[in-house]
């Protein structure tokens, strides 16, 4: 077997343990390096998971000769950046979405990985998904077009919590984060470039400072429209809901969950070797690597997303 890939992961919390958790069924990856925020945290995090070193200071673990590649879980706003310095270091880089939130940021990550010819990926989690996966699949076979898609982004944060419940550092933010996921993967899925995007926004909250429900408009192409509404005000059922309308079917996608649009479920199990979404993200991060290739969700397949989220901020400014 050829040696293992030594990761570093920045960020210690919800989600840098969701990618920890999966990374532990991945052969022939090991986390020599975790980086926090909080060191006192950080180093319980690193306790459980058999992390021995551990530091606050990305540039610090970027040091480290054994570190092959790094992994971003880290604020939004930190994102560009820090891809820039891993690239910058010699590492390969998985960042978790939102690439930027400035679209100037994220091409600029482009020009770079293009000049380094690292490996370079975005967390779009969407395209990894069992379910998801299992609709490109019938969509490639020529067995399914979409006509439209249905998609609900719904959260309950009127105060800045992140998924554990805890008080978050920074600001979340529906378009650039939330709708970024749907924006994606409505283009891979139509395999059709996204033609027209339009947006309204609802009033916005005096101390978060940003609109707490959304409305987006997509036409592929293809002729496929998208209908998204984002809402962090809903006191209800949470998560995204995908409804697929095609010419051959109706599909309901939740999480890694599939159904008929008659609720009829559909087993997704055997679709690939995991039904963590995340876990086969990081899997095809270290295969890209080890096999010298571009990954799927690489920075250079989601940028045009980029692209139509700058436009979107555009109008609604």
């Amino acid at each position: 077997m050829s040696k293992p890939i030594k990761v570093a992961l920045a960020g210690a919390g919800a989600f840098g343990i969701k990618h920890l958790d999966g990374i532990k069924n991945i052969e022939g990856v090991e986390v020599i390096s975790l980086i926090g925020r909080e060191l006192a945290k950080t180093q319980e995090v690193a306790a459980k998971y058999g992390i021995e070193h551990v530091t606050t200071d990305l540039a610090e673990s970027l040091k480290i000769k054994e570190v092959d590649a790094v992994i971003l879980c880290t604020p939004t706003q930190m994102h560009a950046s820090q891809s820039l310095a891993c690239l910058r270091a010699g590492k390969h880089v998985q960042v978790e979405i939102p690439l930027c939130d400035v679209y100037k940021d994220g091409q600029d990550v482009l020009a770079l990985q293009k000049q380094t010819g690292l490996v370079a990926m975005v967390g779009h989690t969407r395209r990894f998904n069992p379910s998801h996966q299992w609709v490109n699949r019938k969509i490639k076979a020529g067995q399914f077009n979409i006509q439209q898609m249905d998609v609900q982004t719904y959260f309950f944060r009127r105060t800045n919590m992140n998924a554990l419940g805890q008080p978050r550092s920074w600001t979340d933010h529906l378009l650039w984060h939330h709708a970024a996921h749907t924006v994606d993967l409505f283009a891979y899925q139509c395999g059709s470039p996204i033609v027209k995007a339009n947006a309204i926004q609802g009033p916005i909250h005096p101390t978060l400072g940003i609109a707490m429900d959304m409305s987006i408009q997509l036409q592929a192409a293809s002729g496929a429209i998208c209908t998204l509404s984002l809402s962090f005000n809903n006191d209800g059922p949470l998560g995204t809901y995908f409804r697929y309308i095609g010419d051959t079917g109706t599909y309901l996608a939740r999480y890694d969950d599939l159904y008929t649009g008659k609720e009829e479920k559909i087993d997704v199990s055997q679709v690939d070797v995991s039904m963590n979404g995340i876990e086969l993200q990081d899997r095809e991060f270290f295969a890209a690597i080890r096999e010298g290739r571009e990954p799927n969700a690489s920075v250079a397949q989601v940028l045009p997303c980029y692209q139509v989220l700058h436009q979107l901020e555009q109008q609604l400014a």
